[in-house]
């Protein structure tokens, strides 16, 4: 990893410290937090409450989702009583479409969408567009390495740079776009130029592998 990405994912855990939040979960719930991300990227869904309860062994599945969810380790559904999603992925519509071993789920953001295949090791299909110009943007991964991308590799990933709302889901992540090609990217980037950077795509794969992949470690 190079400095300027490793600078970048230190950036984004001052800001959004998924990590540490995990830490400080005791740990039958950090437990189910990681089961929630693999069933998201094997089956392209959250765990429901009866899986919850399983996995807490009879546990207060209410308090686990009320503490989950207060940390922004997991997005809520819209009827409040289930998981909808967790970073990366999610159940709600978003831009960023994928098939993840040809299953279908969302990703919140450009940049969670290229970090589910270093992740998982995964085969990857990402649909999205340009935030810009509305482009459809289609990539192909295995793993951490990109196979295929449209329109073209100069694809480049722009993020603003904010400390979020109680979801980032709902307010960072919303920041965090695919823009068709360098000039676009710069034009987007003109706005504020202060509190944004753009990545490459080889360099947005390893942003992303560097500040999520660590979720799966015990």
């Amino acid at each position: 990893m190079t400095t300027s990405i490793s600078n970048a994912v230190q950036r984004l855990n001052s800001q959004l410290p998924l990590k540490a939040r995990q830490l400080a979960l005791p740990p039958e719930l950090a437990s189910v937090h990681r089961a929630t991300l693999t069933s998201l990227a094997e089956q392209g869904r959250p765990p429901g409450r009866e899986e919850l309860n399983e996995l807490l062994a009879g546990g207060d599945v209410d308090a686990a989702l009320t503490r989950l969810a207060s940390d922004d380790l997991v997005v809520m559904n819209s009827a409040g009583n289930g998981i909808a999603g967790a970073y990366p992925m999610t159940t709600e519509t978003t831009p960023h479409h994928l098939r993840v071993n040809k299953q279908p789920v969302n990703a919140m953001c450009a940049l969670d969408a290229l970090s589910v295949g270093p992740m998982f090791d995964a085969e990857v299909e990402i649909s999205s567009h340009c935030h810009v110009t509305g482009t459809a943007i289609t990539l192909h991964m295995q793993g951490e390495t990109l196979r295929e991308v449209s329109p073209s590799p100069e694809v480049r990933v722009g993020v603003r740079w904010q400390n979020p709302s109680a979801c980032a889901a709902h307010s960072m992540c919303l920041e965090m776009v695919f823009l068709q090609d360098q000039p676009t990217a710069l034009e987007w980037q003109a706005e504020d130029t202060e509190n944004t950077s753009l990545f490459n795509l080889q360099d947005a794969i390893a942003f992303g592998a560097g500040f999520f992949t660590p979720l799966l470690q015990v």
